[in-house]
């Protein structure tokens, strides 16, 4: 199958014809599969003939569901394989008829910025009895389909696993009872099933992130900046109680990225006389001039003997014992509402593809497995070891063993909750280390960096050391800055320590004499481009000043882009527009390409993937096509460095003109609004975890190049970047990436992102080879989290 799918030869248009998928999924002959699987001259298109997919939503909605459905059956269609919608979930499987539909290419259009799931969903009792699983193989097997994806949780995808299992036994009774002929359980012997989890709470272990959790921590952050105008204009304290019956993230997560002083989770219920510890620590937080206190609560909170923790109930001990101005709110499930972020769009197209190819590649030994995100990848887990490990934590949580809560829900949820421990509220240690820490914000400003600057003040301060501030960028003021300074900076845009785009270059004597001054030990150094280059350059001029011999670690953070969903659906309002939008991001096309995929875009036009007149007139011609069909409405996006002569101007003048009585066109350049505004539950988070790991970092180096009384740092792995690499946060030597960085256009050699760019360019219909070459094999979920 690999071989199959490297081929340079297959055309993947053609994989699915003939075939039909509902978003449950199933066989066709084994044999024949495999042999046809095992051909290196198919090509994609066909990969999916004579076989149909079948897709259903179940179990609570969530945001990103749509995304998934639509790159399930676009994809689906684009290997040749007929494609199904099943409505209302289990239930409209056990019912049949219209319940389950075929599905088109234009069904599924302008679903992306749609919240909950279009193809509805349902608690289903008949499915879990047996006569209802027999009556929803009959539905199927009369359809011809033998590949189902679902899209929802445990209980969901249990569900599934159930059906395939028994999926044999079920054929057996139906040609008994004289429902389906021999003919026809033969030719659906087998049943494949591949699940994609939807669920807010983000609590199935094998995943960094389930489908809807980011949209609902966007949610839950507007809601808390909202709050917190209010309580600092009062002196309040606001508790906020979130949805997470068994699952503390989004508590945890919101807690983390709003700087709340308490959080209640499931998985680690506060000591006893938390009531004290609380009091306590609001009071103290008021009396370093605080005005205000968050508090975060769990719905499935709760005390160590077991005994529930409401809101209601801290706001009571705050008002008691303390006489704060106290309110509580309960958000409820406008957490589910509202439209999908980007990143839950992206990760749902992404899912979506991913299933469809573990759908097709399936044999009979396949076990039934689940597309899950491991860093920046997608990966295939068994789906019943999932499940086992998240019904672990459930065990682990009823019988108190609360650290191993914590373990069992991976190390993505450990390492969060040990950070916001140690932010939280500080705990000076005894001893001071006597270790000055300077941190510099270096280019232009973004959304998250306000973020890694108070993480990387508070590790450094409950570490012991002095943290100082070096104010406008590499010529700036340094002056301290201490655990206070940095409270409520989490959800701030731009740079509060304000940055410049100059480079240490010409400013090596003043810098040198700087740190000499100000006896700096370690630097953080958080931006883009110029942040790389200008920890290079410092690490280059070290053989001439010695005071730069110091450890240095750089934390990447450059613009990021959630826009285009307005222009949209003003497109979708207006017939036969094509709307052509202008993006930042120098040579870099991560922006256009991944706003292009969250809204649909029919084009990308980026610096890295060159293009030329006749890719131009292809894509017209695209347009006037697509402008015969239901879908009479065009978004084309364009990186503002992608081409020197093939201006957005020149863009709109060639679509105006050859669009002329089909379609007409306006254009918009996002510009600097891409750089404003607040950061995203995702930025503040992860600008919050690369701060502090990266003091602790500079920590244990400062120790390490610790000789005769001094510091001394010379090697090439004492000056690194931050930085994510496939599934992993790590430190990369600055000198180590200058041969994968093209310093003329600011960008790296290698960019992963570009192999997600065929699956934007496969759901806009657009007829090219879909790359493969990071083929995802089963994986376990043991191996997956040791290697988180």
């Amino acid at each position: 199958m690999s071989k199959m799918l490297e081929s340079s030869s297959m055309d993947h248009t053609k994989m699915g014809l003939g075939r039909s998928i509902a978003v449950l999924t199933s066989g066709g002959d084994a044999q024949d599969m495999s042999k046809m699987l095992e051909s290196s001259s198919m090509d994609h298109t066909k990969m999916g003939l004579g076989r149909s997919i079948a897709v259903l939503t179940s179990g609570g909605d969530a945001q990103g569901m749509n995304a998934a459905v639509r790159a399930t059956v676009r994809v689906g269609l684009y290997t040749g394989a007929k494609v199904f919608f099943v409505h209302e979930g289990y239930q409209g499987l056990v019912d049949g008829g219209d319940n389950i539909k075929p599905a088109t290419w234009e069904s599924v259009s302008m679903m992306l910025q749609l919240g909950g799931t279009v193809i509805g969903s349902a608690r289903c009792k008949d499915f879990q009895a047996r006569e209802g699983r027999l009556q929803a193989a009959c539905n199927l097997v009369k359809l011809g389909i033998t590949n189902l994806c679902v899209i929802g949780g445990d209980g969901s995808l249990t569900g599934a696993n159930q059906f395939r299992t028994e999926w044999s036994e079920l054929l057996v009774d139906l040609v008994k009872a004289g429902k389906i002929t021999k003919d026809q359980a033969s030719m659906s012997s087998h049943l494949n099933i591949v699940g994609m989890v939807g669920s807010i709470d983000n609590d199935f272990c094998g995943t960094d992130m389930t489908i809807g959790t980011d949209s609902a921590l966007h949610r839950i952050i507007e809601v808390v900046d909202a709050i917190t105008t209010t309580a600092q204009s009062h002196q309040r304290t606001f508790i906020l109680e979130v949805m997470g019956r068994n699952c503390g993230y989004l508590a945890l997560v919101t807690a983390l990225s709003c700087g709340a002083d308490w959080v209640f989770i499931p998985e680690m219920p506060p000591d006893e006389g938390w009531e004290e510890h609380l009091c306590r620590r609001l009071a103290d937080q008021r009396a370093r001039g605080s005005r205000l206190n968050v508090i975060i609560v769990a719905e499935g909170a709760m005390a160590r003997d077991g005994t529930p923790i409401t809101s209601d109930q801290i706001k009571k001990l705050v008002t008691d014992r303390l006489g704060f101005d106290t309110r509580a709110t309960v958000l409820g499930h406008v957490q589910r509402g509202g439209t999908p972020s980007a990143f839950d769009r992206i990760l749902g197209s992404r899912m979506g593809v991913e299933a469809v190819m573990a759908l097709l590649e399936a044999t009979p030994e396949t076990p039934a497995c689940v597309v899950s995100l491991s860093g920046n990848q997608a990966i295939r887990l068994p789906l019943m070891e999932c499940v086992q490990v998240t019904k672990d934590v459930t065990a682990a949580l009823a019988e108190r063993r609360f650290e191993d809560a914590i373990k069992l829900r991976g190390k993505s949820f450990e390492s969060t909750w040990n950070t916001y421990k140690l932010l939280a509220h500080i705990n000076p240690p005894e001893a001071q280390s006597n270790i000055n820490v300077a941190i510099v914000n270096v280019g232009a400003p973004c959304a998250g960096m306000n973020a890694a600057v108070r993480a990387a003040v508070r590790m450094g301060n409950a570490q012991g050391h002095n943290m100082l501030a070096v104010y406008d960028g590499f010529d700036g003021l340094i002056e301290p800055i201490t655990w206070t300074h940095v409270s409520g900076w989490t959800g701030k845009g731009g740079s509060m320590l304000g940055t410049k785009r100059t480079l240490p270059g010409k400013l090596m004597e003043e810098i040198s004499s700087s740190i000499s001054k100000h006896n700096i030990h370690a630097m953080v150094i958080i931006g883009g481009f110029e942040a790389y280059v200008g920890g290079l350059e410092l690490v280059q001029a070290r053989e001439k000043y010695e005071e730069l011999c110091i450890p240095m670690v750089v934390i990447p953070a450059t613009v990021s882009n959630n826009t285009c969903d307005r222009i949209k659906q003003s497109a979708a309002g207006t017939k036969r527009r094509v709307f052509i939008i202008e993006t930042m991001g120098g040579y870099c096309g991560y922006l256009a390409t991944m706003a292009g995929l969250a809204a649909g875009a029919d084009a990308a036009y980026i610096y890295e993937e060159k293009f030329n007149i006749k890719d131009l007139e292809l894509n017209v011609e695209h347009l006037v096509q697509k402008m015969k069909t239901n879908v009479k409405r065009g978004l084309i996006l364009r990186n503002e460095n992608s081409n020197a002569n093939y201006t957005t101007d020149f863009i709109f003048n060639l679509y105006s003109e050859e669009g002329k009585g089909v379609f007409d066109c306006r254009k918009n350049i996002l510009g600097h609004m891409q750089q404003g505004g607040t950061p995203t539950p995702f930025d503040r988070n992860f600008g919050t975890k690369m701060g502090a790991k990266s003091v602790l970092w500079l920590t244990e180096k400062v120790k390490d190049c610790y000789r005769h009384g001094r510091i001394y740092a010379n090697t090439p792995d004492s000056a690194c970047v931050l930085g994510m690499r496939k599934r992993s946060l790590c430190f990369q030597p600055l000198a180590d990436l200058k041969s994968e960085t093209d310093f003329e256009h600011r960008i790296p050699k290698t960019q992963w992102w570009l192999k997600i760019r065929p699956i934007m360019k496969i759901l806009a219909k657009y007829d090219i080879k879909l790359d493969t070459s990071e083929h995802a094999d089963m994986e376990h979920v043991y191996k997956k989290k040791s290697g988180k």
